[in-house]
């Protein structure tokens, strides 16, 4: 049987990269993919990709910060598929780089916003269908929630994904009795959109081979080679599938080997 045969999931932040990979993998393993981003466009290129025939996909504008957006995104899944068993909050805000010294604590605020409140305003809204038939949370934080990264200085993505990591343990306990899961995937580097932007970016200012810049990275890790966007995909899909059904409230890092813990 496959993975999420007959059920259906809640995607968050649905662009090129992880949002699409994830989305990609609940259609592969029978599932139904309920997609919510920002920019339509986006939605409507993924779903074509995914699900051609659009049987399996349903998608709507959505801005995570915003409460009625989010049930509306969350009642298209209940109309169109009956219900939701799972949601995966992909949505973010991992453009503010910096640390304190140099803080705008303003854009801070507008990262936590997205990061923290959103994804709990998009779970809220997610609830009512969870609680009726069990199901699983799945947040996407980051390795650097829980290590500083020597490469990239990004004070505020760490400090909002870490507060959601701290969430999902109340929340695991809370959500608990209504056999709902919750749980955490931190990607180290994972080579997708982003990385392959910034590995281009440093080797033009470094006047350096890509292979150069990428070794660099590669070579912190256990494994030869960094995670992928479907690694990380493969790490999500698992936690709201049934085969985690007694695993909540845990943190799993996909980062090849990068930080052990």
């Amino acid at each position: 049987m496959s993975l999420l045969a007959g059920r259906t999931v809640v995607v968050s932040g649905v662009g090129a990269g992880l949002g699409h990979q994830v989305a990609s993998a609940v259609i592969r393993d029978g599932g139904n993919a309920v997609l919510g981003a920002r920019t339509e466009a986006n939605l409507a290129k993924s779903a074509a990709e995914i699900d051609p025939d659009g049987a399996h996909t349903a998608y709507r504008a959505t801005d995570i910060t915003d409460e009625a957006q989010c049930g509306a995104l969350a009642d298209l899944a209940r109309e169109r598929f009956g219900g939701i068993d799972a949601v995966v909050h992909v949505a973010a805000w991992d453009g503010c780089f910096g640390g304190l010294e140099d803080a705008d604590f303003v854009t801070w605020q507008s990262v936590i916003d997205v990061n923290l409140l959103g994804s709990l305003r998009m779970t809220r809204a997610c609830l009512p269908a969870l609680k009726a038939c069990g199901g699983s949370v799945v947040f996407i934080g980051t390795q650097s929630a829980v290590a500083a990264p020597s490469q990239v200085r990004q004070a505020a993505y760490a400090a909002s994904k870490g507060a959601l990591t701290s969430a999902m343990y109340s929340l695991a306990r809370e959500l608990g009795p209504y056999r709902i899961r919750v749980n955490t995937v931190l990607p180290g580097w994972m080579w997708g959109p982003p990385v392959r932007a910034y590995v281009q970016f440093a080797a033009e200012t470094e006047a350096v081979p890509e292979a150069d810049v990428l070794k660099r990275l590669t070579d912190r890790m256990a494994l030869p080679e960094l995670a992928t966007d479907e690694d990380v995909a493969d790490a999500a899909v698992f936690l709201a599938s049934d085969r985690a059904r007694a695993i909540t409230g845990q943190s799993l890092l996909v980062n090849a080997g990068e930080l052990m813990r």
